[in-house]
């Protein structure tokens, strides 16, 4: 299963793509995040493996993540008319991703964020979950890209006013 989701944010790519890569910045806007370890490596870089572990409703979800690209690797001073990306993979109980990010310039201050993600099942439960429920996945994707924007352009942090 594959879908491409995408957004525009009212900020420049060079502050899109340093704020997307800052580990610290992840709980503001990554819903339902409990806990990012790196396991080995440095938080964000290429080649780096992460434990992940995300609340989803009353169920705890672990999942490994690998970066598998970060282009340009040095997210300051990127030169004009460079696309940023990011890429990783998400290996978890019956699931397999893999998440391609995209940033460019929609023009000096609005960053274009495009994100492409492609899900493979194993197992009887997960398979019909992708089978019955793919549009979840679509949906879940565009919520995180919502929540960044509105991270990004207001500093809203999606933590604020749960209980």
């Amino acid at each position: 299963m594959k879908h491409t989701n995408s957004i525009e944010i009212a900020l420049p790519r060079e502050g899109v793509a340093q704020l997307l890569a800052d580990p610290a910045h992840f709980p503001k806007w990554l819903r339902g995040l409990v806990l990012h370890e790196p396991l080995s490596g440095t938080h964000g870089q290429l080649g780096t493996t992460s434990r992940v572990v995300m609340q989803s409703g009353q169920r705890e979800i672990e999942v490994t993540e690998t970066i598998t690209r970060r282009d340009p690797a040095d997210l300051h001073g990127i030169p004009e008319g460079i696309v940023v990306h990011f890429g990783r993979e998400i290996v978890g109980a019956g699931m397999w991703s893999v998440v391609r990010d995209r940033l460019t310039e929609a023009d000096p201050r609005t960053t274009l964020w495009e994100s492409e993600s492609e899900y493979r099942f194993s197992g009887l439960l997960m398979r019909l979950v992708g089978l019955l429920m793919p549009g979840s996945f679509r949906k879940q994707s565009q919520q995180h890209m919502q929540d960044f924007k509105e991270f990004a352009e207001r500093g809203k942090d999606v933590r604020e006013g749960q209980n």
